[in-house]
């Protein structure tokens, strides 16, 4: 029994080192990041500070950060301003244009790896900045979207540090100062909007936190079954519904990809905490735990076959079948994110059917439809699709 116990561990153990590696692969080749370490340049980003001498150093060798064009306008980039601030899929770097007057002209996005529904939903606020002082648009307090809470934030702490810059190059230039930007101007705490990215911890995102706790510890000890099912609803409404809170290939590449710094703890507590139960209960002998008693898709779809008893048996061929398919999808999928060739699929895991006023019509679609199928097949996404799933089973 023993040996059984240690042969089953040291399973567990080499798959988890399988996952580490395919996402840190994954994050590698798509961002050329690691755990908030550039490795395209061997620069870390200190997991959200900045070294104050380097920054400057890269910002005055960036031509691309501060543009002033012919009609004294000038355009902000702040990819190098916000390096640290990560949205749920990375950096969200924006171009800022500030007419000759200090007037926010307009305000548009740089490529990256945010999920272009969510992203398309939270770029609304840029109208909340557009047409004001640079000034006025740094005293507007502008709240995170609901349904795109990663990105919008990203983008509020974004628009804050390009301001910031564009202020402080506006009163060198009247001072007649030929010195380098100091820190105040390079995101470090003393910017506004430094720390946009920290206020993670609003009550939608403490409630997640302790619904995924309950999940995580309450079932080790208490086989309830009315409990059970309090679990699974408050799965589907606190972490689904009302936080759009779940594992997903986009967090992980996130995490991954950006890591986890003080000032995203907030945010990504309830995630994190997630992502942990998934990867590490099963060497203690206790795999499936995620996907049975935290994931709000999987407890959505178990509460649905609630409806009836009357269930039709899966012949062992269809049953296999299934499960060759699944298998297959992942391994597509796999290739597909590892040769960057495709990692846009990451956006349509039917999870993101809670943010439903960002997801995509499709997705919400299927994501229905499953939910229907469930009724009288057991968890048939959980069992027969989720790449995510897959991925913890490997």
């Amino acid at each position: 029994m023993r040996n059984r116990t240690n042969k089953n561990f040291i399973v567990s153990l080499m798959s988890l080192v399988v996952v580490l590696l395919l996402l840190s692969a994954a994050a590698i080749v798509r961002d050329g990041k690691l755990f908030g370490f550039d490795l395209r340049d061997g620069r870390a980003t200190e997991h959200g500070r900045h070294d104050v001498q380097a920054s400057t150093a890269a910002l005055t060798a960036n031509n691309d950060t501060l543009i002033v064009m012919p009609d004294g306008a000038i355009v902000v980039n702040t990819r190098l301003l916000a390096k640290d601030v990560q949205g749920y899929g990375g950096q969200v770097p924006l171009r800022i244009h500030i007419d000759k007057g200090g007037v926010v002209d307009s305000i548009e996005a740089e490529p990256n790896a945010e999920s272009p529904d969510f992203f398309n939903h939270a770029s609304s606020l840029f109208g909340k900045w557009q047409g004001k002082t640079v000034d006025e648009a740094m005293a507007e307090e502008v709240d995170a979207v609901t349904g795109a809470t990663f990105s919008s934030r990203a983008l509020i702490a974004n628009v804050q540090r390009g301001l910031a810059y564009a202020k402080r190059h506006a009163e060198l230039d009247k001072e007649s100062e030929a010195d380098s930007p100091d820190s105040d101007a390079i995101g470090s705490a003393g910017v506004p909007g430094a720390s946009a990215s920290a206020k993670g911890w609003t009550l939608g995102g403490i409630a997640a936190l302790i619904v995924a706790l309950l999940g995580a510890v309450v079932p080790l000890f208490v086989k309830n079954r009315r409990w059970h099912y309090v679990q699974l609803s408050l799965n589907v409404i606190v972490l689904g519904l009302w936080t759009g809170t779940f594992v997903s290939y986009t967090l992980l590449m996130r995490l991954f990809s950006g890591g986890v710094s003080l000032a995203t703890l907030g945010t990504l507590a309830a995630p994190l905490l997630m992502v942990l139960v998934a990867m590490l209960y099963p060497l203690a002998g206790r795999p499936g735990h995620y996907c049975a008693h935290v994931c709000p898709f999987g407890s959505a779809q178990e509460l649905a076959g609630k409806l009836t008893r009357r269930k039709p048996r899966l012949s062992p061929r269809l049953n296999r079948a299934l499960n060759v398919f699944r298998n297959v999808l992942w391994g597509v999928l796999m290739v597909l994110m590892l040769t960057a060739t495709w990692t846009a699929w990451m956006d349509y895991e039917l999870f993101t059917a809670f943010l439903y006023t960002s997801a995509s019509t499709w997705v919400i679609v299927f994501a229905v439809l499953f939910l229907v199928l469930s009724i009288w097949v057991p968890r048939p996404y959980c069992r027969f699709v989720c790449p995510t799933g897959s991925l913890f089973r490997s």
